[in-house]
């Protein structure tokens, strides 16, 4: 991604990104208690551009914060938002209600689940795109799922994506055929630079397989 584009995005977060006031006087009360100099908040989306998307928000103290990441200052504190996450949070929320029970912070983020994909795109949003894209609906049809549990790249054998296969696929005696046939020809089509496909799954537990 050039810094052009960077940039852009940065500033269209900074722009329309929203702790509102009432979340920023509960977060500058309740960083206050943590007595951390300097101590601040991290804001990051996982399993970004997917159904599964989950916006979250996590103490940071001094030094925690990563390089890559975009800070914005609020009044008596500031925030660093995770960069692969800065598209996803764009006209994001962030609010504090007060009720019977003290009060909620409550996070909406409209784009977290759109998927904003592009040939440079980390290797593990591309993945998590081509499953809730094209491998999800298919093993619907079968109370299926996939999910990737991780991406690693061996020096020697490339990229490798370990995936969970979950509801029906769970012990379904054709899922080694869903997988190379299926999902990994369909990953490996997507993304040229993913070398390998594993499972993870445990397929002694059949109790919703859809083939036994």
């Amino acid at each position: 991604m050039s810094d052009a584009v960077n940039n852009a995005e940065t500033s269209e977060l900074t722009s329309n990104m929203v702790i509102t006031e009432s979340a920023q006087a509960y977060l500058r009360e309740l960083l206050a208690k943590q007595n951390s100099a300097g101590i601040g908040v991290r804001i990051f989306v996982e399993n970004p551009g997917t159904p599964r998307a989950e916006c979250c928000m996590a103490y940071c103290t001094l030094g925690e914060e990563k390089s890559e990441d975009v800070r914005i200052d609020y009044e008596g504190f500031p925030a660093y938002v995770d960069a692969r996450s800065v598209t996803y949070l764009v006209d994001a929320v962030i609010d504090y209600n007060k009720d019977r029970m003290g009060g909620q912070l409550t996070f909406k983020a409209p784009r977290s689940k759109v998927p904003n994909i592009s040939s440079d795109s980390p290797i593990e949003e591309r993945i998590n795109h081509v499953l809730f894209a094209e491998v999800n609906p298919g093993l619907a049809a079968h109370n299926g799922s996939v999910s990737l549990l991780e991406c690693y790249n061996d020096p020697d054998l490339g990229w490798t994506a370990v995936l969970k296969f979950g509801g029906g696929c769970q012990g379904c005696s054709a899922v080694d055929m869903t997988l190379k046939q299926g999902v990994e020809t369909t990953l490996k089509a997507q993304i040229p630079e993913l070398a390998r496909v594993t499972d993870s799954t445990d397929h002694s537990k059949k109790d919703n397989a859809y083939f036994k």
